[in-house]
């Protein structure tokens, strides 16, 4: 058996032992890890976040963004996290929120400043439940796994059959697998949780629409963001279009929904 041919047999190994499934929009997945591992990471990042970064005692603002969130999470499958969401808002200028496997929450006080509403901060929250939702973080650490596994593959081959110019073809072949695979994955992954937490904050009783103004908010801070190729993001552009492009199967959502009445803190 010659070195192309084992490269190829051991990189199909790997797609094989890959677990694929697919999201709620339709799209392939290969995931190799499982829910209750990916929870006990994230359960233990959580853990670490709260250690690390100061934790906000603002009655109001914790109790606005408490009602917000279990308005969200009320409408998550079971399928995506069973059980009690923990939700923290850090005492931060950070214009940043996350959610982790395991039914975890962060907002941070700085993005308090940019979502001017419940609708907004429900855009921000559902959002960021998205990736949850669609196992966006399995995904991630998945392909990595593989791009590093087939770098490591590619690189062996090519030291046994001494190949020329190795160190300067392995170099390009991480350009290549970081600016054609990894980043364009994450953009998939952001744009599919924008189109997720807009169906998602409908559901909740959020007016869907504000998700778009929150991205044009978003537009005004993000100063000096890189071109949209070497981004894991889409640009506020993409994301306004596309959500403005899926509104009106949001509404549909929203109409059939209760709005909750979470008032936002005037000291924001």
């Amino acid at each position: 058996m010659n070195k192309k041919t084992t490269i190829s047999l051991t990189l199909a190994a790997l797609l094989v032992l890959a677990s694929c499934a697919k999201s709620s929009t339709g799209r392939n997945q290969i995931t190799l890890f499982s829910n209750s591992e990916l929870s006990k990471m994230g359960a233990s990042s959580f853990e670490e976040m709260k250690e690390k970064e100061k934790i906000s005692t603002n009655k109001a603002v914790n109790n606005y963004v408490q009602c917000v969130a279990k308005a969200i999470t009320k409408n998550v499958p079971k399928s995506a996290h069973d059980g009690e969401w923990e939700v923290v808002v850090f005492d931060s200028e950070q214009v940043n929120a996350f959610a982790l496997p395991g039914g975890k929450i962060g907002v941070y006080v700085g993005i308090l400043k940019v979502a001017e509403n419940q609708d907004q901060l429900g855009a921000i929250i559902g959002h960021e439940v998205g990736h949850v939702i669609e196992r966006h973080s399995n995904e991630r650490m998945s392909s990595n796994k593989l791009s590093q596994t087939t770098l490591a593959v590619v690189d062996g081959g090519m030291a046994a059959g001494n190949v020329e110019n190795r160190e300067l073809l392995m170099s390009g072949f991480g350009v290549l697998a970081k600016y054609g695979v990894l980043m364009p994955y994450g953009r998939t992954h952001e744009s599919e949780a924008d189109i997720v937490g807009q169906d998602l904050m409908a559901k909740s009783g959020f007016e869907p629409a504000a998700a778009i103004t929150l991205w044009q908010n978003m537009a005004k801070v993000s100063n000096g963001a890189p071109p949209e190729f070497m981004s894991t993001h889409p640009s506020n552009k993409t994301r306004i279009s596309q959500l403005t492009k899926h509104l009106p199967k949001s509404q549909v959502f929203y109409q059939a929904s209760n709005a909750p009445n979470c008032v936002k803190p005037k000291n924001i």
